[in-house]
C-alpha cells in the first residue's frame, strides 16, 4: 500500500513520514493537524506496521470517530496490518483497560461510570454526613475533588496540607469516595487516577501496554492533565510518541490541564522532534495577522510563524459600540448584511466569554427573526437559575401558581418537599384559595410543625413581596427582582458556589443579567410615560382624551397609576412569549451562539466576539494573575481563529451591571492587535452623554438609569438609542436626521439646545462626599473622573468594595460634605 503525500506542505510531510522516536507536532490553528496524524497511521501502515501496534488518543467522541473514519478511507480493506487500531478518548481507553485489570486496579468487575448528576446525588451525601463547617455545594465540593485527582493526589494529601479549607476538601473527598464505593461506582476522574497509580505500581501490566502499543499518537497534547501526562510517559516508554498540539491554545486550566506537559516535552522525552505547522488553511491573512499579533503578548509559548495563502480578506473589524444593546444590534445588522452576500446563518457565530452575555445578542436576534442556537448551553431564560428566579416572580404575581411554587419551594432548601406541596395543593383545591395563601396559613393543609413552619416564613416573604409590588410604582420593578433574589436566598445559594465553581460564577452573573432584563423592559416599556403593550396603549389614550375632556370642563383626572405588579405582570408575559419565536427555515440553518471555550476546534465563515472589555475579556479573576491572564488571552486568540472571512470584534463604552450602568474600558486584547491588520470603527463617539433628538436621556440620574426608549418628535414609535445607527456615522461626526436636527454632539460641554441638554455634570460631588447607592449602600467619594460627556466617580462602598460608576446612571444620593 501507497500513501500519496503530494498534498501535503513540506512540514506535514516530515511529521506524516517521522517513524520511530519522539516527535512534538505544534499545530497552529487551521493547520490540518487531523489530516497529519491520520496519514501518518496510514502511513505506519504502509511500512508493514500492524495497525493493533499503534493507539491513538484524543479527548472527543467526535474526534475520534472522525479520525477513524479518515483512516479508513486512506486505508481500504484488505490491506495486510489494517484491523486492530485503537482510536479512543482517554476515558474510554482507560476504561476499557481497568475493566480487563479490575482487581489489580483495586476496583470490584462491573464497575459503574457515574455521570454528573450521579456524581452529585453523591457529593451531596457526602456532604451531609461529613459534617464540615462552612456552604458547601455538590459543584463545588465536585471541582475541589477532581483538581486534586487529576494531580494523582488524594484525601490524604489534601490534609496534609494543614489549613482549614483543604482539611474541610479532605473529609468531603473521603466521604465522596465512600459513596463510590458502597455503588460500585468511579467518576470520570477515577478512571484516569486509577490507571495512572496502576501504571506506576503495577510493571507486568505496564510492560504488557508498553509491548502492545508500540506507536502512541495523542491529540490536543496542550489539554493533557497531569494523570493524563503520567499515562502516556508509561506507555510511551520505547519513546515512538508523537504529540499533537498548541499550546497557544491551552485554554482549559481551570479544568486541570497542565501547560508545563507541551512546553516541556523534550524534557520529558530527550531527543524528540519538533515540527511547526504555521500554515494556516482556514483564515485569510488579515485574521491570521491580528491573532498571530495578539499571542505574541505571551511569554510561556512556543513561537511558530502563522502564515495563510488564502488572500488579505477584509480586515477583522473593531467596533466601539454605546452599551451591550447597540453591540448586539450592530452586530445583528453585520450579520444580515453578510447573509445577503450568500453566506447562510449555519456559516455565522456569536462567542462570549460568560454565558450571560448571551441574553441581548437573544433579543436582537429575535427582533430581526434571525434563526439562532445555543450551542453546548441553554437559551438564557430557559436556564435553571432564571427559571427558578422567575418561578418565585411568577408566584408574587400569581399566588395561584402550583407548578411555581412546586418550583422553587425547597429551592434553596427549606425542609418543603414534594409531600407537602401535594398537601398544600390539595388543600388549596378543597378550601378554594390560591395555593400561596396557604402558606400564609398552612395548619389548613395538615403540614408537620416543621414544615409548617418554612411554610409560614415562605409566605410571609411572598406576602411582603406583593404588597411592595402593589404599591411601589412600575420603574421599581428592577428593586422588587434584586429583592426577591436576595430574600429568598436564591442568590446567595448560587454565590455559594462561585469560589470553587466556574459553572457557579456564571450563574451568579446570568441572576444580575436577569436584574438587567428587568431594568431594559421598564426603560423601553415605561420611557417617556410609555405604555405596557398594544391593549394598554389603546386604553391609555381613550384615557388620555377623557382626561383631556375632564380638564376642558376643569376637573381633576389623574392618570390612572402603573405599579411593579402591573410591570411584573407584563414582562413576566413577554418571558413567556419569547418561546413563540418565527419558525426557523431548515435550509437557512440557524446563527450559533455559544462561549469561546465551547468554540475551540470549529469554524465558521462569520464570527463575532462581544464583551471584549476588561473585566470580561480578561475575566476580572484573572487580571491579577499572570499564567491566568495569559489564558484568556488564549482564549481570545483561540476565537479569534474560528473565522474564517468575516471577524467582527465588539465591545462596549457602558455595560449594564447589577442595574447600574457602568463604564467599560476596552479589552487589552483589541489593543494588542497590530493596528495595519484590524479597522477600528468608532460608533460611540467620545461621549456617553446625550444627542440631539434623545429626550429620554433628559429625565437624568433619578430614573432607572438612561432611558433607552422613547419616541422622534414625529411620534412614529420607533425607538430612539442615544447613538445614531446610520451607515456613515462613525464617532459623532456625521449627520443624523429625525427630530432634534443639528448634529451628534453638537451641544456637549455647552448649553443645551431645543429641549437636549449637555453633558452630565459632577452633580455636585467631592473627594470624601459619603453618599448612598440604592443597591451597594453607603460609600465614600474617592476620585472624580471628569471625562467629556460621562463625568464618572470611584467610590469605595462599605459592603461592595471600590466601583466606577458614570454619574448620570448611578443614581447617588448625597448623604454627607465632607
Amino acid at each position: 500500500m501507497r500513501v500519496a503525500h503530494d498534498s501535503l506542505t513540506d512540514a506535514q510531510r516530515r511529521a506524516v513520514e517521522h517513524v520511530d522516536g519522539a516527535m512534538l507536532v505544534l499545530a497552529g490553528p487551521g493547520s490540518g493537524k487531523t489530516r497529519v496524524i491520520t496519514r501518518r497511521i496510514a502511513h505506519l501502515v504502509s511500512l508493514g506496521i500492524p495497525a493493533w501496534q499503534i493507539l491513538a488518543l484524543t479527548f472527543t467522541n467526535k474526534a475520534a470517530g472522525e479520525m477513524r473514519a479518515r483512516v479508513d478511507a486512506l486505508v481500504p480493506p484488505g490491506v495486510p496490518g489494517r484491523r486492530g487500531l485503537v482510536v479512543s478518548t482517554f476515558h474510554t481507553f482507560a476504561a476499557t483497560l481497568l475493566r480487563h485489570h479490575a482487581e489489580a486496579a483495586g476496583l470490584r468487575p462491573g464497575f459503574v461510570i457515574h455521570d454528573t448528576a450521579d456524581q452529585r446525588d453523591a457529593m451531596k451525601r457526602a456532604i451531609a454526613d461529613a459534617g464540615v463547617p462552612g456552604r458547601w455545594t455538590p459543584a463545588g465540593a465536585l471541582s475541589e475533588v477532581s483538581r486534586l485527582k487529576n494531580a494523582l493526589l488524594g484525601p490524604e494529601d489534601a490534609a496534609a496540607q494543614g489549613d482549614f479549607r483543604a482539611r474541610a476538601v479532605s473529609r468531603l473527598y473521603e466521604g465522596y469516595q465512600r459513596e463510590l464505593a458502597a455503588s460500585n461506582a468511579v467518576d470520570f476522574d477515577d478512571l484516569l487516577m486509577v490507571l495512572a497509580k496502576l501504571l506506576k505500581r503495577d510493571e507486568t501490566i505496564r510492560r504488557s501496554l508498553v509491548e502492545r502499543f508500540r506507536y502512541l499518537l495523542i491529540d490536543e497534547y496542550q489539554d493533557t492533565n497531569h494523570a493524563q501526562f503520567v499515562i502516556a510517559r508509561r506507555i510511551a516508554e520505547h519513546g515512538n510518541i508523537m504529540a499533537v498540539g498548541d499550546p497557544d491554545q491551552s485554554i482549559y486550566g481551570w479544568r486541570g490541564a497542565d501547560l508545563r506537559n507541551i512546553l516541556e516535552f523534550e524534557e520529558a522525552f530527550p531527543g524528540a522532534v519538533v515540527v511547526p505547522l504555521g500554515e494556516n488553511f482556514r483564515s485569510t491573512r488579515h485574521i491570521v495577522a491580528a491573532a498571530d499579533g495578539l499571542i505574541r503578548h505571551n511569554k510561556r509559548r512556543r513561537h511558530k510563524e502563522l502564515t495563510t495563502s488564502l488572500g488579505d480578506g477584509a480586515r477583522p473589524a473593531i467596533l466601539r459600540c454605546f452599551d451591550e444593546h447597540h453591540e448586539a444590534e450592530q452586530v445583528v445588522r453585520r450579520l444580515r448584511e453578510v447573509e445577503r452576500t450568500g453566506v447562510p446563518w449555519r456559516g455565522m457565530a456569536v462567542l462570549y466569554r460568560i454565558n450571560a452575555l448571551s441574553r441581548v445578542v437573544e433579543d436582537a436576534l429575535r427582533r430581526e427573526s434571525i434563526p439562532y442556537q445555543v450551542v453546548r448551553g441553554t437559551a438564557f431564560f430557559e436556564r435553571r437559575e432564571v427559571k427558578d428566579a422567575l418561578a418565585y416572580l411568577r408566584l408574587v404575581s400569581n399566588p395561584a401558581d402550583a407548578a411555581a411554587l412546586r418550583r422553587i419551594v425547597n429551592v434553596p432548601s427549606r425542609g418543603l418537599g414534594e409531600t407537602s406541596v401535594e398537601k398544600l395543593s390539595t388543600a388549596a383545591r378543597e378550601h378554594g384559595v390560591p395555593v400561596a395563601e396557604l402558606l400564609h396559613d398552612p395548619s389548613r393543609a395538615g403540614l408537620t410543625a416543621r414544615a409548617a413552619r418554612s411554610a409560614a416564613e415562605l409566605g410571609g416573604l411572598f406576602r411582603r413581596w406583593r404588597e411592595l409590588a402593589a404599591k411601589a410604582e412600575a420603574s421599581a420593578l428592577p428593586d422588587l427582582v434584586a429583592a426577591v433574589l436576595d430574600e429568598s436566598g436564591l442568590r446567595a445559594m448560587i454565590a455559594a458556589q462561585t469560589e470553587a465553581d466556574a459553572e457557579g460564577e456564571d450563574r451568579s452573573a446570568n441572576l444580575l443579567e436577569l436584574e438587567n432584563a428587568s431594568t431594559d423592559f421598564v426603560q423601553e416599556r415605561f420611557a417617556d410615560g410609555d405604555v405596557l403593550d398594544a391593549s394598554d396603549r389603546a386604553r391609555a389614550e381613550a384615557d388620555a382624551e377623557a382626561d383631556a375632556g375632564a380638564a376642558a370642563r376643569g376637573d381633576q383626572a389623574p392618570p390612572p397609576a402603573r405599579t411593579a405588579l402591573d410591570a411584573l405582570r407584563a414582562w413576566l408575559e413577554s418571558v413567556a412569549l419569547v418561546a413563540d419565536a418565527d419558525a426557523i427555515d431548515p435550509e437557512r440553518g440557524a446563527v450559533t451562539l455559544m462561549t469561546l471555550h465551547a468554540a475551540k476546534g470549529l469554524e465558521f465563515p462569520l464570527v463575532a466576539i462581544v464583551g471584549l472589555e476588561e473585566g470580561t475579556l480578561p475575566h476580572a479573576r484573572a487580571i491579577e494573575n499572570p499564567d491566568e491572564a495569559e489564558e484568556e488571552r488564549r482564549l481570545c486568540f483561540v476565537g479569534m481563529t474560528r473565522a474564517e472571512r468575516t471577524l467582527i470584534l465588539a465591545h462596549t463604552a457602558t455595560r449594564l451591571v447589577h442595574g447600574v450602568r457602568q463604564s467599560c474600558i476596552e479589552s487589552r486584547f483589541l489593543r494588542e492587535i497590530p493596528v495595519e491588520h484590524a479597522e477600528r470603527i468608532d460608533l460611540a463617539g467620545d461621549a456617553i452623554g446625550s444627542f440631539p433628538g434623545d429626550e429620554a436621556f433628559d429625565r437624568g440620574a433619578g430614573d432607572f438609569g438612561a432611558a433607552r426608549g422613547g419616541r422622534r418628535g414625529g411620534g412614529d414609535g420607533e425607538r430612539v438609542f442615544r447613538v445614531d445607527r446610520s451607515e456613515d456615522w462613525h464617532g459623532g461626526t456625521a449627520a443624523r436626521s429625525g427630530a432634534g436636527g443639528g448634529s451628534p454632539g453638537a451641544d456637549r460641554g455647552g448649553a443645551s439646545r431645543g429641549g437636549v441638554r449637555g453633558a452630565p455634570s459632577l452633580a455636585g460631588l467631592s473627594v470624601g462626599t459619603l453618599v448612598r447607592h440604592p443597591i451597594f449602600g453607603m460609600g465614600v467619594v474617592k476620585e472624580l473622573i471628569p471625562r467629556a460627556g460621562s463625568p464618572s466617580v470611584r467610590v469605595v462602598f462599605d459592603n461592595a468594595g471600590m466601583k466606577t460608576l458614570v454619574i448620570a446612571y448611578a443614581k447617588l444620593q448625597i448623604v454627607a460634605k465632607r
